[in-house]
């Protein structure tokens, strides 16, 4: 009977320290599924003017040519998309940015916008062929925007009113900027906390 006894013992705590091992694991496995999946929508800032807030008004010029107007009244919506050449991210964005910019070319004008040395920026213009893009270097505009971190996206209304903006990682949440636009809400969140209200 003691033997029995000893023998259930030894098998119940040979399972508990399994269960212990396997938890652990899992709680690992959940950390890195948490890494690998993005946030639904793009991360909303709430620095710098407001959604629904008129946006201030820019004369610049692009490194590509030309005088590129961002904040006035106009026929197209404006996308705003801060890059910078040593960020991977951006790179990896800017073929969507440039499947938006040629689907949405009757209804969007979009804007590539950074800040620092021109002549970096124009061999990063060279290497990822995006010289149809405007593509501006000013500091206010992005301290005007608050914009911490890279990629960033803001989308103007044809007259010059924020519609959407966050930080944009993925393809997703540069859509969701035009989602948030269309839905009038910024993000998934604030949907649903909006029919939970209701």
């Amino acid at each position: 009977m003691i033997n029995t006894l000893i023998f259930l013992v030894a098998v119940l705590s040979i399972i508990v320290i399994m269960l212990t091992i396997m938890v652990f694991a899992m709680t690992r496995q959940i950390g890195i599924l948490f890494e690998r999946i993005s946030p639904v929508g793009a991360m909303i800032n709430d620095s710098g003017p407001e959604i629904g807030s008129a946006s201030p008004s820019f004369d610049l010029t692009s490194l590509n040519g030309g005088d590129v107007k961002i904040g006035y009244k106009g026929d197209k919506s404006t996308l705003v998309f801060f890059l910078s050449p040593t960020c991977p991210i951006c790179n990896k964005l800017l073929p969507a940015i440039k499947s938006i910019q040629s689907s949405e070319a009757r209804s969007l004008n979009v804007i590539l916008a950074s800040d620092g040395d021109a002549t970096k920026h124009r061999e990063f213009i060279q290497k990822h062929d995006i010289t149809n893009f405007p593509y501006v270097l000013s500091q206010p505009l992005g301290t005007t925007y608050r914009v911490s971190r890279l990629p960033f996206a803001v989308l103007l209304n044809k007259d010059g009113v924020v519609l959407a903006k966050g930080l944009v990682n993925t393809r997703e949440q540069l859509d969701s900027l035009f989602n948030a636009a269309e839905t009038g809400y910024a993000s998934i969140q604030d949907l649903a906390k909006q029919n939970t209200i209701n």
